[in-house]
């Protein structure tokens, strides 16, 4: 908002302006006698701070033409000074100049929408005659300047969306003339200023989204024109709402919700605030019941009053609200127990711009009318009932509502069958109806939903086959059927429906026959429950293509035959119940191999032989054999008895293998000593002839093969944690303290594996920093067969690496702050890459593999297998040309040149990383099988910036944003609070696609990265989702 939105400017008034422009005598005397050289002189200073303007803002602002034909600079007809900056939406990265301060006839500075940070420059406190100050949606940091209160003359102050912090200057209450203050979404502390209350011209009042504490001073009551109140999202504002603010009838914007506040919402409320069209006041925690009056605010177009501690019946004069356009009343205590809880349905007939109807998570009761659903509005698209008590059937005229996305009725008493006519609901997204007791049959009809994401009919009484149909709705991704009585066999169009990603719930059903091979189709279902049925025949070998699958449940059925060898494919399987049905054979030994499993239940069935020893069959609380009288061995705590026929044998091989370790103990300790002999006396010579930096091997205490080989329990595939293009990964424990670490070792029969041993070890031995994977020691030797051994030992990370996290084997998703920290701290791990060492280092493979995870969730940049040096141009070039033979880096994170015989450069990682980050919010590998020739991650997002970028955000993550933006009433007007996580998730955005240009000329650099990344994550660092 503009200076064009208020009227015009009225004289002083106040004697106090009088003394205040005293006080500017001084510093304006000389201000008064520049020129317009001096204000060209200005913007030229402020243009040189500017580093970016990618589309060219600034291009004429130079002595060839007159400042006042500059683009976004207009000037005076009368003196020809500038009297305005508008550079709104230009994306242009620089800090403000402090020479703005000299444009001593400026009125509007007008910055909005730019990636500007640093400190706001206390000198536009010089700018007396300002009106109007915008600098919304930038990166700006530090404190507000106290100064801003010198410009007396000022009507908007526009702050919002930025990272500034410390608390509020009293001294914006001098600025007596404003009428529009917006703080909102920055990291603010501390209380309201009391002297808000001197604001008397004030209309517009928005401070959501900081952390602000203490009281809501009650003098605000003394702002009688005041339009818009916005404090939600502060968490610590404490007290009671004053009364006094209340009584502002001028009220249009009132909110305060996801804060502490106490005490009733007034009864006279609707008689208060008759103007009032958004009025949000949920997550308190405000009790009683909600006021009658409240339908007497005609003009209500928002009431939320979720999440708070309300009670008594729904007033049934709502209806009152013709404009009414989203009403929540959930997660509340409303309703008395009686059939009339739901009367208010009746007079919401009257709201025909109804698009959120949301009372779920109360104790309402009664039957939901059928004449009343068919005529709620048309435009109703959310329809949240679910944890009531409600009874009765679903209305078959819910049809009628036929722009609905989201049906919740979960966990309430209805009864009676699915109507058939929510078929007819094309743009249903999410039919929750599961909890309830409804029976007959499953509609045939719901396979028309072709949106339909999420169905939800579990524990109910529903009968009949499953119908073949659902198979239509191609984008399901969550399905759940269970606890029923369903009967027949497993449709192939639905177990087959590769859209499925989540789950895939079938159990506690009767369901019979086979598991049909189409099951190979669920390449990204995480959870297939098939339990407790009456399935039979052999598991496919299909399932081996179910790679994305973490849990397996088919126990309580009749299933025969072997255990699949098909199963050892699934890499990130973490938990299989197969027990209690008819599988015979030995226990294979692929499953101990399989590094993620942790429960695995195969009791009750016929199988015998052998019980493996390796991975999750040590220990013997992860695993279930009971019911299995044919099984022996394994490890002793499981209770089987010995394998008889092998007891000999391996007593035999037990003594061998005893003699095999002194041999090879000895020979280690000859060939260790030898070899200590050499490396000594190499290193003496090499101190005589070099002052060049000791390579890593010659920098670390040395471990020996021998060492390596007993932490590990001799390169157990139970200790394997990865492998890669050149080696394995193992875990084990160190020292006397039994430190947990990482062992790579170098496969060296693969072609290049030497090199990538060497290329580590040169990059790591004169760096270190927090966000890289610290190096403890490293092995060059023999192994017991006198072949060569090379290997690194690097810190243990125990939440592996964020490839696990992204693309389904982590315990849980990643949240928005979550990979906002991981992002930046990748940032700096690069940053210190090419900026802080000498020589940089071009780590040349990032990729989400290649992050890992330490305790607290910090990333940690590892494996330099193909990292390369780079030197100045008169020293020694390490650096080649790449050929197609020498081809650097993954496919879908390498920089284009380095397939058109580029060299290797900084701007070759800065590729990647935008690729990765752009990777980590839209939740797609750059390998998606969506992205052609003529569509990749990178446009793919570009397209989608700003304007539909909820199209390309991971669901996880928009559900978070979401939410928030719900809670906090989001409107048009750039003077409602914009949520921080949406106007965040923008700049991330606009960060990968600049850092992943095609051109590398194009491609933002690291420093600015790791800026502009702080920034984003700064400004939402303070704030909790709700």
């Amino acid at each position: 908002m503009d200076s064009t939105s208020f009227v015009n400017i009225t004289p002083y008034t106040l004697i106090f302006h009088l003394c205040l422009a005293l006080c500017f005598i001084s510093s304006s005397h000389s201000a008064t006698k520049l020129s317009p050289d001096s204000d060209k002189e200005a913007l030229l200073r402020l243009k040189s701070d500017i580093s970016q303007d990618p589309f060219g803002a600034l291009s004429r602002w130079n002595h060839s033409a007159h400042l006042c034909s500059w683009d976004g600079v207009l000037c005076g007809r009368r003196h020809g000074r500038v009297i305005a900056i508008d550079l709104e939406a230009r994306n242009l990265t620089g800090t403000i100049s402090p020479y703005i301060g000299n444009l001593s006839f400026l009125r509007s500075i007008n910055l909005r929408n730019n990636f500007f940070h640093a400190e706001i420059p206390r000198e536009i406190g010089r700018l007396f005659r300002l009106q109007s100050l915008g600098l919304t949606l930038n990166l700006l940091q530090g404190n507000i300047p106290v100064e801003l209160g010198n410009c007396s003359r000022l009507i908007i102050l526009d702050l919002v969306v930025n990272n500034l912090e410390g608390t509020i200057p009293e001294e914006i209450g001098r600025l007596l003339r404003l009428r529009g203050l917006g703080l909102a979404v920055n990291n603010l502390t501390g209380v309201i200023p009391r002297s808000f209350s001197n604001l008397t011209s004030l209309k517009q009042l928005s401070l959501s989204e900081n952390t602000l504490s203490g009281d809501i001073p009650s003098d605000l009551g003394n702002l009688k024109k005041l339009e818009m109140f916005q404090v939600a999202a502060n968490r610590f504002l404490t007290g009671t709402i004053p009364p006094q603010l209340f009584n502002i009838s001028s009220m249009d914007y009132f909110s305060v919700s996801q804060n502490q506040l106490l005490g009733e919402i007034p009864q006279d409320i609707g008689f208060s605030l008759p103007n009032v069209r958004m009025l949000l006041l949920g997550g308190n925690k405000f009790t009683g019941r909600i006021p009658v009056s409240i339908a007497n605010a005609t003009k209500l177009e928002w009431l939320f009053v979720s999440n708070s501690n309300l009670a008594g019946s729904v007033p049934t004069n709502l209806g009152n609200l013709k404009n009414l356009v989203k009403l929540n009343l959930g997660m509340n205590n409303l309703g008395t127990g009686n059939r009339t809880d739901l009367d208010f349905l009746y007079s919401l007939v009257n709201c025909t711009s109804l698009e959120v109807l949301a009372f779920n998570n109360n104790s309402l009761s009664g039957v939901l009318p059928g004449h009343i659903i068919a005529n709620l509005s048309i435009q109703l698209n959310y329809l949240l009932m679910g944890a009531n008590r409600i009874l009765g059937q679903i209305p078959s005229e819910i049809s009628k509502l036929e722009n609905l996305l989201m049906i919740g009725m979960e966990k309430n008493l209805f009864t009676g069958s699915i109507p058939s006519s929510i078929g007819y609901l094309k743009h249903l997204q999410v039919l929750s109806i599961f909890g309830n007791r409804f029976s007959g049959k499953i509609p045939e009809s719901l396979g028309n939903l072709s949106s339909l994401i999420e169905l939800g009919l579990d524990e109910n009484d529903l009968q009949g086959s499953i119908p073949s149909s659902l198979g239509d709705c191609l984008h399901l991704q969550r399905l759940s059927l269970s606890q029923n009585s369903l009967s027949g066999s497993i449709p192939r169009q639905i177990i087959g429906l590769s859209s499925l990603s989540d789950w895939l719930d079938l159990s506690v059903n009767k369901l019979t026959g086979p598991i049909p091979i189409e099951i190979g189709n669920l390449r990204n279902l995480r959870l297939l429950d098939l339990s407790d049925n009456d399935l039979s025949g052999e598991i496919p070998s299909s399932i081996e293509s179910c790679d994305s699958l973490e849990v397996l449940y088919l126990s309580r059925n009749s299933f025969q035959g072997s255990i699949p060898s098909s199963l050892k494919y699934i890499k990130g399987i973490q938990e299989i119940d197969l027990s209690q049905n008819n599988f015979t054979g030995r226990i294979p030994d692929f499953l101990g191999s399989l590094r993620f499993l942790r429960v695995l239940n195969i009791s009750f069935n016929n199988l015998e032989g052998e019980v493996p020893n390796e991975g999750i069959f040590r220990n013997a609380s992860e695993i279930s054999l009971s019911g299995n009288d044919k099984l022996c061995g394994g490890n002793p705590r499981m209770g089987l008895h010995r394998c008889q026929s092998a007891s000999h044998s391996k007593k035999l091989w037990q003594r061998l293998h005893f003699r095999i370790i002194i041999i090879t103990l000895c020979i280690v300790a000859s060939l260790a000593s030898l070899a200590f002999i050499l490396i000594f006396t190499k290193r003496k010579k090499a101190k005589q002839t070099t002052v060049e930096s000791p390579s890593l091997e010659d920098r670390l205490q040395k471990i020996s093969y021998l060492e390596l080989f007993q932490i590990t329990d001799g390169f157990s595939s139970d200790n394997l944690i990865g492998t890669g293009s050149y080696g394995s990964v193992y875990k084990g424990c160190l020292g006397p303290e039994n430190a947990l670490v990482a062992v790579k070792v170098l496969d060296l029969q693969q072609k290049g594996a030497t090199k990538s041993f060497i290329a580590e070890c040169e990059a790591l031995r004169n760096i270190r920093h927090r966000n890289l994977v610290k190096v403890i020691t490293c092995c060059s030797s023999i192994d017991s067969a006198r072949n060569d051994f090379k290997a690194l030992v690097y810190e243990f990370m125990p939440n592996s690496s964020l490839e696990k996290w992204l693309h389904g084997s982590g315990a849980r998703n990643l949240n928005f702050r979550e990979r906002l920290r991981i992002t930046v701290d990748v940032a700096h791990a690069l940053d210190y890459l090419h900026n802080h060492v000498y020589p940089p280092v071009v780590h040349c493979d990032l990729k989400p593999s290649n992050i890992l995870l330490d305790e607290e969730m910090v990333a940690r940049v590892g494996d330099f297998g193909l990292a390369k040096l780079l030197y100045d141009r008169n020293m020694e070039v390490i650096q080649s040309s790449l050929s197609t033979n020498a081809f650097r880096g993954t496919i879908g994170y390498v920089a284009p040149e380095y397939g058109l015989a580029g060299e290797v450069s900084t701007w070759g990682d800065m590729y990647s990383f935008g690729i990765l980050l752009l990777e980590m919010f839209t939740g797609k590998r750059p390998t998606a099988e969506m992205f052609t020739e003529d569509l990749s991650l990178h446009s793919f997002v570009e397209r989608a910036i700003p304007e539909r970028v909820a199209e390309v955000t991971d669901p996880v993550l928009l559900e978070e944003v979401l939410e928030n933006h719900q809670e906090n009433g989001r409107e048009n007007s750039q003077w409602r609070s914009q949520s921080k996580y949406e106007e965040a998730l923008i700049m991330v955005f606009k960060i990968g696609v600049l850092c992943s240009k095609e051109l590398p000329g194009e491609r933002m650099d690291m420093k600015e990265a790791v800026v502009k990344l702080q920034s984003v994550r700064d400004m939402i660092g303070g704030n909790l989702l709700q």
